[in-house]
């Protein structure tokens, strides 16, 4: 008899265990004793007939919870944030494509293999425990009345005891209704701007190139914390040198990203559209309205636009909406070299592209470049090709095709990986640079600028969404509106104020109109 209840005790206690996992996914404390276990327990206690079916849809519901909060888990560590099923149903396949063209197709089927295969143990082993407890249930927890009353008298006295599941259903609820209703208020804030607005030209930039160049996960942690600050604080020393003895200008600051590690086309579409894009929804409410961006301002003005996209391999709706006369994708961009993991193409073969893409379109032209090089999974890092020329068609970088280590090799060890991301960035600028110097010419006005910060994995838990940028030209005077104090954060030199914290992404726009516009 003491055996047997001390078995039934081992049983509820790994039980209960199982049942605090959604307590993982919701703000606070963690309980000791979860509500769910003993209701599950007295409903088996009050059954009259045998509970299979019953157990077996409670393990399924367990294992689907169980796979949400691995999914906020997933969240959190890679984007910053936590699960919201109003956003992440419409996520799915950019996840699948940056699962397998990291890990490969047989890696990425093995990795979704490996999490089917942990839901199923732990599905087994809440059925197998629950059988174990029908067996031996208290009939003092079949009596209604006496559970509820010390169910909720548990609830009510002690911070130790609470309800994970219940929790984790409420706040994806309240989050599913929050979100709606933002989205709702977002699309009728937009319907009344664009009603009001139009496109407005940018008269001072006439006649000028703008290149907006976007780096990869390129934020301030670089220059926050070791060991990154050690490989990009002299990378930036060297990109001032080289800027200043080939007659640029160039002034630095920061802006806030609204999201981190992923999701870059929320980051670029707040720049270009003045607004502040931090979710799916809002992005496509954006696009499916008519409100105009920075691309209808350059058009208005007498820009050609275009869009120089190297990872994108599949047709780009979204490119389409905002309007770009021109869009050069992965296909169009005319390489002939080897991927590199996620990365389709070097960033150096995409600047050497587009420079001589410049020479050959008369008249002005506003680009956004979205440059790829220092995203994960940060290896191979590949040395900057000192002859230029010899670029080509990207046939010169097979040699090193193959290289570097298995991604899942490296991100087994944490401190590499971080050091891998420091140098992925520190190739980024170099070649950025390296561009300006070769190709900025008297009529140009370029900004380089971070997307968003890397991932938690890099940054830690609590650090800023802001991301640097670079403003630069030959003509001081295009630089110069950067200077003025207006937007916090910027100074002369290729340093951000380290103490300042930068204004939205979302000004950015206004700002341009402000001091490049007509009056």
């Amino acid at each position: 008899m003491g055996r047997s209840r001390i078995l039934m005790a081992i049983a509820f206690l790994l039980f209960n265990g199982l049942l605090l996992v959604p307590a993982l996914a919701v703000p606070g404390r963690v309980p000791w004793l979860a509500v769910e276990a003993l209701a599950i327990w007295a409903l088996l206690a009050l059954r009259q007939r045998p509970p299979g079916l019953l157990l077996r849809i409670l393990a399924v519901g367990y294992g689907a919870l169980v796979l949400l909060v691995a999914a906020d888990a997933l969240l959190r560590e890679s984007l910053g944030r936590g699960l919201n099923l109003y956003l992440e149903v419409g996520l799915v396949d950019a996840a699948w494509h940056l699962l397998h063209t990291n890990l490969g197709t047989a890696g990425a089927v093995l990795a979704l293999a490996l999490l089917a295969l942990v839901l199923a143990v732990l599905t087994r082993l809440f059925l197998a425990l629950a059988m174990r407890l029908s067996k031996h249930s208290p009939q003092s927890l079949g009596k209604p009345l006496l559970l509820i009353t010390g169910l909720v008298a548990a609830l009510a006295i002690t911070p130790w005891v609470g309800s994970p599941a219940m929790a984790f259903v409420a706040n994806q609820g309240s989050l599913i209704t929050h979100t709606h209703r933002t989205t709702e208020a977002f699309a009728e804030q937009l319907r009344k701007q664009a009603a009001a607005g139009e496109p407005r030209e940018l008269v001072r930039l006439a006649d000028k190139d703008v290149i907006l160049a976007f780096i990869e996960s390129y934020g301030m942690t670089g220059l926050t914390d070791e060991p990154y600050r050690s490989i990009i604080g002299p990378r930036l020393e060297t990109m001032a040198d080289e800027l200043a003895q080939a007659g640029l200008t160039v002034a630095t600051g920061r802006l806030e990203s609204p999201i981190q590690g992923g999701q870059s086309w929320l980051g670029h579409l707040s720049v270009l559209s003045g607004q502040w894009i931090e979710n799916q929804l809002a992005y496509e409410t954006l696009l499916s309205s008519d409100y105009p961006t920075l691309v209808d301002d350059f058009r208005r003005t007498g820009h050609e636009t275009l869009a120089v996209m190297p990872a994108i391999t599949e047709p780009w709706q979204e490119g389409r909406l905002l309007g770009y006369d021109r869009i050069f994708d992965h296909d169009d961009l005319g390489y002939q070299g080897p991927p590199f993991n996620w990365v389709t193409m070097p960033d150096q073969y995409t600047w050497h592209w587009f420079g001589r893409h410049r020479t050959e379109r008369p008249g002005p032209m506003f680009a956004e470049l979205a440059l790829i090089s220092s995203h994960a999974p940060w290896v191979p890092i590949l040395p900057v090709l000192a002859q230029w020329d010899g670029i080509g068609n990207g046939q010169v970088f097979r040699q090193w095709e193959g290289a570097g280590e298995a991604p899942a090799s490296l991100w087994r060890e944490p401190d590499r990986v971080r050091e891998h991301y420091a140098r992925a960035t520190d190739y980024a600028l170099a070649v950025a640079s390296g561009f300006a110097v070769r190709h900025l010419g008297d009529n140009t006005l370029m900004f380089v600028l971070g997307d968003h910060q890397p991932a938690p994995l890099i940054t830690g838990e609590s650090a800023s969404r802001d991301v640097i940028v670079h403003v630069i030209s030959s003509d001081p005077a295009l630089v110069a509106p950067f200077l003025s104090g207006e937007l916090p954060g910027f100074r002369p030199g290729t340093r951000p104020d380290m103490d300042t914290a930068g204004a939205p992404m979302s000004r950015f726009r206004a700002f341009l109109h402000q001091h490049y516009g007509a009056p």
